[in-house]
């Protein structure tokens, strides 16, 4: 096991409704921009919410012509895996590659039995299955004979796998909303056990189908009716006007890597993974439990070994969700006492909506970006704070060097995950 040795990240890449690449992402969490907007979840039947941030005008071939510095060879593989296949593969496909790209793995000599893969995501291909309902009821045997390998989720695992010839432990996890954490949690795991140097954690795209949506709007979780005539105000995590999440969709990967195997590559590490605490709160419900949330805080703290004076940001759950947001902030303020007054707290869903499966590697990609290049997005839809004893960012963008940082999601059934993130 790995003891001495920190992990960091050393590549990303992400494809989402607010850019499609780390260039166009960062430039819209500066700029403070929306990607939730009007679009047609459901031609039939007809859905109440008619809001989400969707990945739009996507075309699988042009964002790969758009990925710098891949080898032809590997062009040419990863052309002939995604251009036929389902949505969710084509987008993990275009985020792998970019952080592949950053982490500067196409001219790595890592043995390809010490690389490491998981897949955070889970049901991502209800969509693409409801879609084909009423074309299999009409002609049953016109079914895809990729289809029987297609429905699994370890589809992700082979396709991934093959096109980076990455032969060392690889798998999928799932942790609802807090599933992006959960990947990243037992990719770095792999690696402090020595199982692997590197590995590549894929958050898959959220592609729900219309009985999804209408299961998270009979539940009261969705929002979306309040705003319905101004969608990019529709997201207001820790206002008093919050009714619920915005479903959001992105594919988002990183490159963790071991200090010794990114020193030996001579590449450097964008940030490092300080702690992290995975617990449950025994809860089968979707309500959010306080003491979960206290816990996970407390043991990333510890297992980073940095005093809880030493965090001055966080990037929160800030799901919009009323009941969440509240638990969340009485939480935080629990587990920081007097010096939470002095942690600015922003949540990235509020420009991105909840991309569920990928959300927590979404959240952590925006807080590496934001500590590098010394800013805090805002939180644009802040007008009347739920509390007044935190440091909510306001509606603008601010000037901040965050230097250790935490990232919070929680799942439903008692899923509670924290990491702590130190800038390199």
């Amino acid at each position: 096991m790995q003891t001495n040795s920190s992990i960091g990240i050393t590549g990303m890449g992400i494809i989402s409704s607010i850019g499609d690449n780390l260039t166009s992402f960062s430039a819209s969490l500066k700029q403070g921009t929306s990607g939730i907007k009007h679009v047609n979840l459901s031609s039939e039947p007809k859905l109440s919410v008619n809001i989400a941030a969707k990945i739009q005008d996507f075309s699988f071939v042009e964002k790969l012509k758009n990925i710098q510095n891949i080898p032809e060879e590997m062009f040419a593989k990863a052309k002939r895996l995604g251009q036929r296949a389902p949505f969710g593969i084509q987008t993990s496909i275009l985020s792998a590659l970019q952080a592949w790209e950053q982490a500067r793995l196409f001219e790595s000599t890592t043995s390809s039995e010490k690389i490491g893969l998981v897949i955070a995501g889970q049901n991502s291909t209800q969509n693409y299955q409801y879609d084909l309902i009423s074309q299999f009821k009409e002609n049953p045997e016109y079914l895809s004979p990729r289809y029987a390998l297609e429905f699994l989720e370890t589809n992700q695992v082979g396709v991934l796998s093959e096109l980076f010839d990455i032969e060392g432990e690889g798998f999928v996890v799932g942790g609802a909303s807090a599933t992006g954490n959960v990947g990243i949690i037992k990719g770095h795991q792999l690696i402090q056990l020595g199982i692997v140097d590197v590995c590549l954690v894929v958050g898959v795209v959220a592609d729900l189908s219309p009985i999804d949506i209408q299961g998270f709007i009979n539940i009261g979780a969705m929002g979306g009716k309040k705003y319905s005539n101004q969608p990019e105000k529709a997201c207001r995590p820790f206002d008093e006007n919050h009714e619920g999440f915005i479903y959001g969709q992105a594919s988002v990967s990183i490159i963790l890597e071991s200090e010794t195997s990114a020193t030996k590559r001579a590449v450097s590490s964008l940030a490092n993974i300080k702690g992290y605490a995975f617990i449950l709160d025994k809860n089968s419900s979707a309500n959010p439990n306080m003491n979960g949330e206290v816990k996970a805080m407390l043991l990333a703290l510890e297992r980073a070994g940095v005093e809880a004076s030493n965090i001055n940001y966080i990037n929160t759950h800030g799901s919009s969700s009323p009941l969440g947001d509240k638990t969340e902030a009485e939480a935080i303020h629990k587990v920081f006492e007097s010096h939470a007054s002095n942690i600015f707290l922003n949540s990235t869903k509020v420009l991105t909506g909840h991309c569920l499966y990928s959300a927590g590697l979404v959240e952590v990609v925006a807080t590496v970006v934001q500590m590098r290049e010394g800013f805090l997005h805002p939180n644009i839809n802040l007008e009347t704070p739920i509390r007044n004893d935190l440091q909510f960012c306001g509606t603008k963008t601010i000037n901040f060097q965050a230097t250790i940082a935490m990232s919070n999601s929680f799942g439903f059934g008692g899923i509670n995950t924290s990491i702590v993130l130190e800038k390199n």
